[in-house]
């Protein structure tokens, strides 16, 4: 019983990728449990996590594979702004989309 305990938890959850070229792109999305898997496997590859339910529900509503349109943009931008700075990442430089990758 070696399990780190979860600081969220979530009734709907989405992830997102962005590789620095164009718009985020939704790769995930759940409700009740497929969403606490999605929290958990993010947490085992030490993927940031950010509870925002309104924007988790406007962007529960894009297909998998879509890019988020620009209505989110913003309130994107913001959370990975937030993200990238607590984690130290230049969102500017080359090779951003392995900064995460096992």
């Amino acid at each position: 019983m070696n399990e780190k305990p979860s600081l969220f938890t979530a009734s709907k959850a989405v992830a997102l990728r962005w590789d620095g070229q164009g718009a985020p792109q939704v790769t995930a999305t759940g409700m009740g449990a497929t969403a606490e898997q999605i929290l958990q496997i993010a947490e085992a590859h030490d993927i940031p996590l950010e509870s925002d339910p309104a924007l988790a529900e406007a962007l529960a509503q894009i297909p998998v594979g879509d890019e988020i349109p620009k209505e989110l943009y913003v309130a994107v931008a913001e959370v990975l702004a937030f993200i990238f700075a607590l984690e130290g990442i230049d969102p500017r430089r080359p090779g951003l989309e392995d900064s995460h990758q096992d």
